[in-house]
């Protein structure tokens, strides 16, 4: 399967992104391997079905809008990518656990999108627990009260985003322990419009940063877990086949 590289010039915002994603039809964009061999393959068209689903869910539930701060507390993983988009989509900042300070004066979220609602308890923010793999119907868990479960809710929101605010280019799309970036030049410079394995070790903004690049010059990515990434680095082996069989360049990260 060869992997045209396409574009169609500079693409200011998620906005233009997701349009683009929705309009690619069946090529792939993000080829997902997570742990015990999990491979989850998403065409741009069901990226941006994902994500308008998430958006809707924001904006409807949350009230998602500009300055509304969402922490997305999950690991590199291919729906981090979805809830990242959406949230950007509604114009709302995210914002990275190791930029979230603590004690008097620290940033309250509004919003906690996490796999892990224990770590978050006490805080009074609206929960999202999130159910990270692929086959997942629902959480397997205490699910909090008040908390939406993603596994489910997503699912029965419309495939096509609803009304959302005017995103503020001004204000602060992500934020990180490296820092923040506005909504204005979220998305980088693009890519050269090749398929690229992507280390999910590295720090989730950079990864998150690079899946906007790849995919903003008509690129596709393929994403590993952490996990995954370690074995493939000490089986060189299995990392040939796998550039192989995806048509991949790489690694990077």
């Amino acid at each position: 399967m060869q992997i045209a590289p396409r574009s169609g010039g500079p693409v200011p915002d998620v906005a233009s992104l997701l349009a683009r994603l929705a309009a690619d039809g069946g090529r792939p964009r993000l080829t997902w391997y997570g742990d015990d061999g999990e491979r989850v393959e998403l065409s741009g068209a069901v990226l941006a079905n994902w994500a308008s689903k998430t958006v809707n869910l924001l904006v409807e539930e949350f009230d998602a809008a500009p300055g509304t701060r969402i922490v997305v507390d999950l690991p590199v993983h291919w729906r981090t990518a979805v809830w990242a988009l959406a949230a950007w989509r509604a114009g709302a900042t995210v914002a990275l656990p190791d930029a979230e300070g603590q004690g008097a004066g620290a940033p309250h979220p509004d919003v906690v999108v996490t796999d892990g609602p224990d770590r978050w308890a006490g805080t009074g923010a609206d929960l999202v627990v999130v159910s990270l793999p692929a086959l997942a119907r629902r959480y397997d868990g205490d699910l909090p009260a008040g908390a939406i479960d993603a596994a489910s809710a997503v699912m029965t929101y419309g495939d096509a985003i609803g009304w959302v605010p005017e995103v503020d280019p001004d204000q602060d799309a992500l934020v990180s322990a490296a820092g923040a970036v506005g909504h204005e030049g979220l998305v980088p410079e693009p890519g050269d419009g090749a398929r690229v394995l992507v280390d999910g070790r590295g720090a989730v903004a950079d990864v998150l940063r690079e899946l906007l690049g790849v995919w903003a010059g008509g690129g596709s990515v393929v994403l590993t877990s952490a996990a995954t990434a370690a074995v493939l680095e000490q089986d060189e082996a299995r990392l040939a086949r796998l550039l192989s069989s995806e048509q991949a360049q790489g690694p990077r990260g």
